[in-house]
């Protein structure tokens, strides 16, 4: 599995499972099944305000982690796949 290989290499650095990288990729893999509930059930609201508050979190992590270190937020941004690559 994805998230069983991805554990695997991110408890391989930090060996914690409260690491910032950890609690990021949680939040993905919650983000992503929230996400496609949401487009069979789209009146859930309150899955929607779950959505919310999870996104404001994952947002929150990747703001302190993009201050502490640059070059582990933009692997970690990298290997989840969270943002589009910028073109210039």
């Amino acid at each position: 599995m994805v998230k069983n290989s991805l554990i695997s290499v991110i408890s391989q650095e930090k060996k914690k499972k409260g690491s910032v990288e950890f609690q990021v990729f949680n939040f993905t893999n919650k983000i992503r099944r929230l996400t496609s509930h949401l487009e069979l059930h789209r009146k859930d609201y309150l899955s929607q305000r779950g959505l919310r508050k999870i996104l404001g979190k994952r947002q929150r992590l990747l703001a302190y982690l993009s201050k502490k270190n640059r070059v582990r937020y933009k692997e970690l941004i990298e290997q989840l796949a969270i943002r589009e690559p910028k073109t210039r």
